[in-house]
């Protein structure tokens, strides 16, 4: 049975009556069906509520970004030049869908369920340059590419940078900063309902022994969908807002190349890794790659093209253009 921990530390030594209870250190879980629906009941109150705060502070970072500052209305000539702006008539919208599909990817994936292995796709149904890929699995390579998740503070680490020493205001880092957030939580939405088809599982699940095997045995549904992958289409995410923030705030610099570059290679460097974990195939990480680079470019160009007056608007079944003349 599922134990969960409890989420009060006690130091007087109590424990619940009548329950099942063993002793960490100071840390008691509670093994009873009470308790289980307890703990449960809690961690899906506190995911709720960090819920509904992400949402408001995306919604509302539009309007407060998009905001007029008043005292430059009185000298308009004083009026900066914004590297990033943030449009309420696209910002609002656009929010509000991404939110949507974010609800429907995060519902989707959670209710994947496990195949049976009589229904689960033979590795010579994947494509011919998948397949040496199938039975593979690396518990170092697997671990590298998690901590590679660090590398997605790197645009808001330029950013902060270029910031501090005056290249870029409050107003580009908020706005450059909502925009990163649109691309990220749109390809992860996109992500997870693609890979809630278990269009084919994930190269590991083929394993034969070893911890692959191991792994296998105890996989939970989203590892019968491998395509695509989450990991290359957000580290391309990342590169291609690292290369777009130098760009912008530096065009003339000898060193835009090398960022663009070494963005690139460190996110395909992702890529590798989940590969050689066993995660996912080339396949896999190619198609996340391409939808990575793809969000975040649109993301950024839909927000150029608003400056010229270009409205976008979004609603149920429905979503529209409009052109201002």
């Amino acid at each position: 049975m599922m134990s969960f921990i409890s989420l009060f530390r006690r130091s007087d030594g109590f424990c619940p009556t009548n329950a099942k209870v063993e002793r960490r250190g100071q840390v008691y879980l509670d093994m009873t069906e009470t308790g289980i629906w307890y703990y449960s009941t809690r961690i899906l109150c506190m995911k709720k509520k960090c819920f509904k705060v992400f949402f408001a502070v995306l919604c509302s970072a539009p309007l407060a970004l998009s905001a007029p500052d008043t005292s430059l209305l009185e000298n308009p000539s004083s009026v900066p030049s914004r590297h990033y702006e943030v449009f309420v008539r696209l910002d609002v919208p656009l929010v509000l869908g991404i939110t949507l599909t974010s609800a429907l990817g995060v519902y989707q994936y959670y209710n994947m369920e496990r195949v049976s292995a009589g229904e689960m796709k033979s590795s010579s149904n994947l494509l011919p340059w998948d397949r040496p890929f199938a039975g593979h699995y690396s518990d170092w390579a697997t671990n590298v590419s998690h901590y590679s998740a660090v590398l997605a503070v790197a645009p808001l680490a330029l950013a902060g940078y270029s910031w501090y020493k005056g290249d870029a205001d409050a107003h580009d880092f908020g706005s450059f900063s909502l925009m990163l957030a649109e691309a990220f939580v749109l390809q992860n939405a996109l992500n997870q309902i693609v890979r809630s088809s278990q269009l084919w599982p994930r190269p590991y699940m083929y394993s034969k022994g070893g911890k692959g095997a191991k792994k296998a045995r105890d996989a939970h549904g989203e590892a019968y969908g491998s395509f695509y992958s989450g990991h290359a289409s957000a580290a391309f995410t990342v590169a291609v807002f690292t290369g777009e923030w130098f760009s912008e705030i530096y065009p003339n610099s000898k060193y835009k190349s090398i960022v663009w570059a070494s963005s690139f290679a460190l996110a395909a460097g992702v890529g590798a890794l989940r590969v050689v974990a066993g995660k996912h195939y080339p396949t896999d990480v190619v198609v996340g790659s391409l939808v990575g680079a793809g969000v975040s470019m649109g993301i950024i160009k839909m927000h150029e093209i608003c400056k010229k007056n270009i409205s976008f608007w979004v609603i149920p079944n429905n979503f529209g253009v409009i052109f201002y003349l």
